[in-house]
């Protein structure tokens, strides 16, 4: 009994006293919003000296509790705002309201919050890396961004997997795997940018990027003259990295799939000192990863710190570093050949692969320092500069024969390579009126300097003429010829000299752009300029050399806020090597690029539409002279070749709940004029790398009240017709890629801290491939055994993702 009474007589003095303490304290709440009255969620509140600090909800609602009567300075922040600041005196047992407008509006906040906030498919606005200081609807350019919702939502891993099926007529080339992604659109390889820097140190380059350092990725069609001059007029793709956001956030998840997929990611973000001044943001991931051929491994991992400090209100330094570490089977590995039967003639799980082949492993780091100075609110200068080495150490397998038997001769080649970037940029971004047209200026220098290097030299057949590996009974033992033992103690700069893998590249250009305004901005004037220098050499060649100015003129008119219209003449150039029998350096590769589109945005910018239309043309390609006689190297300009189509997006929020994301492209390459003197191809040809009908969709929905608050269902399409990828013969449909149809879709739970995601991909389980007919494609002189060759893509698969915010 005195237990319970002096039990009770503790509670009781703990209650009240507790009770008293609180009395002795104020509160603060308060709401944020932008100038047009919309609410801005995730901005930081702080009290300056102190380590009491909240973050706006959804509403743009905050809470400050539990503060001691005094005299404060209240402070608000965010990433790419103005902060602000009030005095203020809290009175003990009182709630002080105090609220803030901000003079950025809601569109600048969606770039601010999208780090600390996924819920929508639509971004509205460029990275910075894009150097465009203007709304996506207003740029003459037809700009679409994979956000980072999206690559949750659809359990996106990495670069090379399902991502473009959300970008209108993107597709992809075969062979590479999960190393390199090797993206077409509008009939070409486009340009891999990662931070706004060209990535491509040689055609094989970069590695594909995990997913767990990737904020959003920006597709731009076409030219793109504000990045960069040189490289192929279809356009490029910009991975945009995460980076720290000032909020104190972080998320674990952990994936598993069919074919023993594991993998764990991390996303730690936080402010080291409490004004905000010096932030840490680290991401990683973890993963293990079969196959559903036998044999096949991909096992990765991730490491990606980074940090940014804040020199000054107008000064911002911030630093990148990123490994990623690959350890995957010989690439080539998802190669099938066959000489009879047409494509799919081996069952789906077929694989060329010898057991007990040395792994391709790789290591790439890369480091990025960017430096942002605000000399007023209308003007920002950028300095940034990238280093990245690349070590690959493996091997790639490829047939050296292939029998009318259905037999092959397997080999594998060596793959050990270096590659090594130093690249710098300095822009200036700023704004200015003259009467009353308005100025949006953009100038600065690209440098850079890469050099890549590699020995594919040395290579072993796995199988002997006298026993070759049969397809139709597969033996995977003991291979008849035994395993390679390649030279590795020779220095890998030799190895590259003899086998010709050797490969530079140094360039500088300058960049001008002036749009102009009028009409209080409705019509937007779009003149600009680059200059540039390239120097480069492929297989140990000379170096060839080329300069050269590439126009751009856009118009863009708004026929409401939510409406616009635009039009743009664009420019490109690749340098090219080639011996003409004039003696004259041959002229780089030019690409024109002309083009309309309309964007609109419906219901007060929730989602967004795209339609465009467009012709590339490229001339001054070179082939070889069909004059050349014996020992002749000489060659000519092919003629003209034209690409062209019709391209459609739409992506965001429908109704409350109800995402989409959806496209349609119609893409048409062909030869539109041949030099006089070319056989190996004639007029109205078709080019190769792309697909002339490609239908993409995914559609979510979830639940907005009820007890099942959170649940949703998701499922999406990809259909392609008319598949050119690799080859194209009009007069043997056998020999070209059938349609392609795949099915996705899953279940998913979440709330402001757990989410569960389910997904199947390739529900109907149809034997899906890409793939290209090869007519003597080693030019060997005793080869001339055609034959098919496909990639197959995995049956019905699943994944289960389980993620936490913390």
């Amino acid at each position: 009994m005195r237990i319970q009474l002096r039990f009770t007589i503790i509670l009781l003095l703990t209650f009240f006293s507790s009770f008293a303490f609180a009395q002795q304290h104020g509160s603060i709440k308060g709401k944020i919003t932008s100038t047009d009255g919309k609410p801005a969620a995730y901005v930081s509140i702080s009290l300056k000296n102190n380590s009491i600090n909240a973050v706006t909800n959804d509403n743009g609602e905050y809470t400050l509790p539990r503060i001691k009567p005094g005299s404060y300075t209240i402070k608000v922040s965010a990433v790419g705002i103005n902060s602000q600041e009030k005095n203020i005196t809290i009175i003990a047992q009182e709630t002080l309201t105090v609220d803030f407008i901000l003079t950025e509006n809601s569109q600048v906040l969606e770039a601010v919050t999208i780090a600390g906030k996924n819920n929508r498919y639509k971004v509205s606005l460029p990275s910075a890396s894009l150097r465009l200081n203007e709304p996506l609807i207003e740029a003459p350019q037809n700009i679409q961004t994979v956000s980072n919702s999206t690559l949750k939502d659809q359990q996106i891993i990495s670069m090379s997997d399902g991502l473009i099926k959300n970008v209108s007529g993107a597709t992809r080339l075969e062979h590479w795997g999960d190393l390199y992604t090797n993206i077409t659109m509008r009939g070409s390889q486009i340009q891999a940018m990662r931070n706004g820097f060209n990535f491509v140190s040689s055609y094989w380059g970069p590695l594909t990027e995990d997913m767990s350092i990737v904020e959003h990725i920006e597709f731009v069609k076409g030219p793109a003259g504000f990045m960069l001059g040189n490289g192929d007029p279809s356009g490029m793709y910009n991975v945009v990295t995460k980076k720290p956001t000032g909020f104190n956030k972080g998320e674990v998840s952990f994936t598993v799939g069919s074919f023993d997929l594991y993998r764990t990611t991390l996303d730690f973000d936080h402010k080291i000192t409490n004004d905000g001044k010096l932030l840490f943001r680290l991401n990683g991931a973890v993963q293990t990863k079969g196959s559903f051929r036998p044999f096949e491994k991909n096992d990765r991992y991730t490491f990606a710190p980074s940090l940014s400090y804040q020199l000054s209100n107008n000064t911002k330094i911030t630093a990148e570093y990123t490994l990623q570490n690959a350890k995957m089977t010989e690439v080539g590995s998802y190669y099938i050949f066959k000489p009879d039967g047409g494509y799919a003639s081996l069952p789906r799980n077929f694989t060329l692969t010898q057991p007990g082949v040395q792994p391709t492993r790789i290591n790439d780091h890369s480091v990025f320092l960017n430096l942002q100075h605000k000399f007023s609110s209308d003007w920002k200068l950028t300095a940034q500069v990238a280093y990245s080495k690349y070590l690959q150490n493996g091997t790639s397998s490829w047939p050296s024969v292939i029998n009318a038997n259905n037999t092959v001769i397997r080999n594998v080649a060596i793959w050990d390579a270096e590659s090594t970037m130093k690249l710098a940029q300095l822009f200036i971004n700023g704004q200015a009126k003259t009467g009353g047209i308005n100025h949006r200026i953009i100038a600065g220098f690209d440098g850079g300097k890469k050099n890549y290097l590699a020995d594919w030299g040395q290579s072993h057949d796995l199988d002997l003429p006298s026993s070759p590996f049969d397809l139709n009974n597969p033996n995977y033992g003991f291979p008849s010829n035994g395993y390679p033992n390649f030279d590795r103690e020779t220095p890998l700069l030799q190895r590259a000299i003899t086998a010709g893998g050797l490969m530079d590249q140094k360039y500088l250009s300058g960049y001008v752009q002036d749009e102009l305004g009028f009409f209080n901005n409705k019509a937007r004037l779009t003149l600009a300029g680059r200059y540039t220098y390239v120097s480069q050499s492929a297989w140990g060649g000379t170096p060839d050399k080329a300069k050269h100015f590439t126009p751009r003129v856009g118009l863009s008119v708004s026929i409401d806020k939510n409406t616009a219209i635009y039009a743009v003449y664009d420019e490109a150039f690749t340098p090219q090597s080639g011996l003409l029998r004039s003696g004259e350096t041959p002229d780089p590769i030019t690409g024109t690029n002309h083009e309309i589109g309309l964007k609109k945005d419906w219901f007060d910018g929730k989602w967004n539409t795209t339609i465009s239309a467009y012709r590339i043309i490229k001339q001054n390609e070179l082939t070889g002279d069909p004059k050349n006689k014996a020992g002749e190297t000489f060659s000519i300009i092919v003629g003209e070749k034209r690409a062209q189509g019709i391209e459609f997006d739409i992506r965001g929020e429908i109704t409350d709940g109800l995402r989409l994301i959806a496209n349609y492209a119609y893409t048409d390459g062909k030869v539109t004029k041949v030099a006089e003197g070319v056989t190996s191809i004639v007029v109205g040809e078709i080019v190769p790398g792309f697909s002339k009908h490609t239908t993409n969709a995914w559609l979510t929905y979830t639940l907005q009240n009820g007890i099942l608050k959170g649940t949703g269902i998701s499922g999406g399409f990809t259909y392609l017709a008319g598949r050119a990828t690799g080859t194209y013969d009009g007069s043997n449909a056998n020999k070209n890629l059938p349609n392609y149809f795949k099915l996705d879709g899953g279940l998913f739970w979440e709330n402001k801290k757990v989410k569960i995601t389910a997904n199947a991909f390739n529900i109907l389980d149809k034997y899906l491939f890409s793939g290209a007919y090869y007519t003597d494609y080693w030019n060997a002189p005793d080869y001339t055994q055609p034959a098919y060759s496909w990639q197959a893509e995995a049956p019905r698969n699943y994944r289960l993702s389980i993620a936490y915010k913390f």
